[in-house]
C-alpha cells in the first residue's frame, strides 16, 4: 500500500511509470516461521507484478519486478540462551533467499544483549556467506516453485494481502490509512497477539518459555562500548563545525529552507548541504520548522 502511494505521488508530478518503477525496492523483514515466510515473499513478488501491470499500466517488465532487501526478525532474538539465535537468523536468512531477495541483513546472535561483536558480526556474515555458495540453492530461480503447500501457501496470503489492500484503498490509501491509525492499530494487535501467544505458552520460543535452563550465565565476550568514543566524536564534530565555511553552510540551509517551502526537487539542495559539511542535525532542523514534525495517534 506504501508503494502504490509512492506510484501514485510520483506519477501526479508528470512522471511516466516506466521511467521510475525499475528503480524503486522494498525492505522486508523475515521472521521465524521458515515456510510462511517464503511464501510471503512469493506473495509479495507475485502481488507487485499485478499493481503495475493492472493499475499503473506498466510496459517495462524490469517495473514489475519487486526487487526487496530482507534483513532478519531482531523482535526474534532472545536474551535467555542467546547462541540459539544464531539458528534463528540463519533460518530466517535462509527463507529470505528462497524467497527470491536480492540483497540481506543477518543480525548477529548477541544482539538480543549488547550491540553486535566482531566476534557475533562476522559470524553473521558467515552465514550469509555458506547459504551464497555451500548450499546451491541460488543454482536456480524459485527453488521451492511448484510445492503443493508452498504454492498453495503463496496464493492465500496473496488473496489475504489484497483484501488488506481493499480495505486501505476504501479509506483513500496508506496515508489516509495512517493518518485513521489504522495501520498502526494493526501492527500494535500483531505484536500483542504475538506477546500474548508467548506468555500463554501457544508459542514455544525455545529458551523462553519451554526447554530454559536455570541459572543461565550471560555469556562472555559482549561487545562494551568505551564512553570515550563518545568524547572523541563530539571532538571531531566540533573540529568539522570549526573549520567548515559557515557561510557556505548558512546558504545552503537557506535554499533548502526555500525549496522545501515549495514544490522542488529536495535532493539537490540536500546534497550541496552535505557538501558543505551542514550535519544532520541541521537538515533535520531545516526541514522540521518547514513541514513540522507528524506525532502519531495513540492507540490502546
Amino acid at each position: 500500500a506504501n508503494g502504490i502511494a509512492y506510484v501514485q505521488a510520483a506519477i501526479d508530478t508528470g512522471q511516466m511509470v516506466d521511467e521510475f518503477a525499475p528503480r524503486l525496492s522494498f525492505f522486508f523483514n523475515s521472521h521465524i516461521d521458515f515456510l510462511e515466510e517464503i511464501a510471503k515473499f512469493r506473495a509479495a513478488r507475485r502481488l507487485w507484478a499485478r499493481i503495475m501491470r493492472e493499475r499503473f499500466r506498466a510496459a517495462n517488465p524490469r517495473s514489475w519486478m519487486l526487487r526487496f532487501h530482507t534483513q532478519t526478525a531482531g523482535c526474534t532474538l532472545t536474551a535467555q540462551q542467546p547462541r540459539s539465535n544464531m539458528v534463528r537468523v540463519a533460518l530466517q536468512a535462509l527463507s529470505a533467499a528462497l524467497g527470491g531477495t536480492q540483497s540481506l541483513h543477518t543480525n548477529s546472535w548477541d544482539e538480543a544483549l549488547a550491540l553486535p561483536s566482531e566476534e557475533a558480526a562476522t559470524l553473521a556474515l558467515r552465514t550469509q556467506q555458506i547459504i551464497a555458495y555451500e548450499s546451491g540453492i541460488g543454482d536456480t530461480v524459485d527453488p521451492l516453485g511448484g510445492s503443493y503447500y508452498i504454492e498453495d501457501l503463496t496464493s492465500r496470503l496473496e488473496a489475504e494481502a489484497q483484501d488488506y489492500l481493499d480495505r486501505i484503498g476504501e479509506m483513500g490509501g496508506a496515508v489516509q490509512a495512517i493518518e485513521q491509525g489504522f495501520i498502526q492499530q494493526e501492527i500494535q494487535d500483531s505484536a500483542y497477539r504475538y506477546q500474548r501467544e508467548i506468555e500463554d505458552g501457544d508459542r514455544v520460543v525455545v529458551g523462553v518459555n519451554k526447554f530454559s535452563t536455570a541459572g543461565e550465565e550471560t555469556p562472555s565476550g559482549l561487545l562494551r562500548v568505551d564512553p570515550e568514543v563518545e568524547t572523541h566524536q563530539c571532538a571531531r564534530l566540533a573540529a568539522v563545525r570549526r573549520d567548515r565555511d559557515q557561510g557556505r553552510v548558512e546558504r545552503c540551509l537557506a535554499d533548502l529552507r526555500r525549496a522545501a517551502a515549495g514544490t522542488d526537487n529536495l535532493m539537490p539542495f540536500l546534497l550541496e548541504a552535505v557538501k558543505a559539511y551542514a550535519s544532520l542535525g541541521e537538515i533535520s532542523d531545516v526541514l522540521r520548522e518547514t513541514f513540522g514534525e507528524y506525532t502519531a495517534p495513540q492507540w490502546v
